[in-house]
């Protein structure tokens, strides 16, 4: 499989799982039918989502890149590595595509109540992990034309 096709592949099932996560808790208003029928829903919504963005961002780029400048991040802590940030990273890659349109500061409380179930084997509170999801979620804003938050950041 070519790198690029693999990318894309990344971006859709990351974009798929995102978007059956997001699927699933809006549709549990209705009970255990409502969970299934949004989480297929938004599997199917976060597919074509996360592709859209692996071809605007490509996900091996993406993690080179912070992998590569993290240490010279404001909010970097000597006391963490890679292996705590990359999952912050991931998670700013993975939700864009669910919220997108929508500025960061709008999606935090979302993003935030999230952050243990999804960061893995980071160490990371999400006070520490913030900024990077942040960062990782404007790197993909300023990749996508006319997709910017209003403020610029």
């Amino acid at each position: 499989m070519s790198d690029v096709k693999k990318d894309h592949s990344i971006g859709e099932g990351t974009g798929a799982v995102a978007g059956a996560v997001t699927g699933a808790a809006i549709g549990s208003a209705a009970g255990p039918v409502g969970s299934l029928v949004g989480a297929v829903a938004g599997g199917v919504i976060g597919a074509k989502a996360g592709d859209s963005i692996a071809e605007a961002v490509n996900p091996t780029e993406y993690e080179d890149h912070f992998k590569k400048s993290y240490t010279t991040a404001s909010y970097y802590d000597s006391s963490r590595d890679w292996n705590d940030y990359q999952p912050a990273y991931k998670y700013g890659y993975e939700t864009y595509g669910t919220y997108r349109g929508r500025d960061f500061d709008s999606v935090e409380p979302e993003l935030e109540r999230n952050w243990d179930t999804t960061r893995g084997n980071s160490r990371l509170a999400w006070g520490e992990a913030r900024g990077a999801v942040r960062d990782g979620w404007h790197h993909i804003e300023r990749a996508i034309p006319g997709d910017a938050d209003r403020d610029g950041r």
